[in-house]
């Protein structure tokens, strides 16, 4: 039985991981993409979303990457405008969890 439930639990959290990644990316192509386009950043070039970018620039990535992502996002900083008055804090997490995956990937198509 607790097997049975630990399963359904972890099935439960990938589906939701998913659907966050899916409207991520819906969230991400509205928003987002202008500046960073397969997770590039065409005002600071070094400035991308690949994973060695988001580690040196975003302070406790390493730590917990999903908060520093969402950090960045409701404040932005420098060229990049603050978007918490823009979008709720769902669709914050949803583009969070986006990039993060996009990251992993190196911003392969997969």
């Amino acid at each position: 039985v607790f097997l049975a439930i630990a399963l359904f639990q972890f099935t439960f959290i990938d589906l939701a991981f998913a659907a966050e990644v899916s409207n991520g990316a819906k969230i991400f192509n509205a928003n987002c993409a202008s500046c960073h386009i397969g997770g590039g950043n065409i005002l600071i070039a070094e400035k991308t979303l690949k994973k060695e970018a988001l580690s040196k620039y975003l302070e406790d990535y390493d730590a917990d990457s999903i908060q520093a992502i969402i950090y960045q996002v409701q404040n932005g900083k420098n060229a990049m405008p603050s978007y918490k008055s823009k979008l709720n804090e769902q669709e914050i997490l949803e583009v969070a969890a986006y990039v993060f995956q996009k990251a992993e990937q190196g911003w392969q198509d997969s």
